[in-house]
């Protein structure tokens, strides 16, 4: 299961935010199905992040959104956002990166 999503996030946060869901982000990539969850921050708007999130299957992305973390999340996060944030959600066949051939570094 791989995720993206966009957080436009309050000006008066967005300097903050890694720390606003810091303990949620270590929360999650403690969970046993979580393969990957990173954020960045965008460089065309310094008040939106983006999130890139994968989980093992389908069964480990709802624990995650099961979890109690996920929950105190959705109370901490929305007083912190301009907007519902947006979300790509797909299944890929792999767990990890490919490698971008076409930029290889020798």
């Amino acid at each position: 299961m791989f995720i993206t999503a966009k957080f436009r996030v309050r000006p008066e946060s967005a300097d903050r935010w890694p720390e606003i869901v810091a303990e949620f982000t270590r929360a999650t990539r403690a969970e046993p199905g979580c393969l990957w969850f990173d954020w960045s921050r965008s460089l065309d708007d310094p008040n939106e992040y983006v999130l890139v999130e994968a989980f093992r299957d389908d069964e480990a992305g709802a624990a995650h959104v099961q979890s109690e973390h996920f929950r105190q999340a959705q109370r901490d996060l929305p007083p912190h956002l301009a907007e519902t944030p947006r979300i790509i959600n797909t299944t890929i066949p792999q767990d990890d990166w490919s490698r971008l051939g076409e930029m290889a570094v020798d």
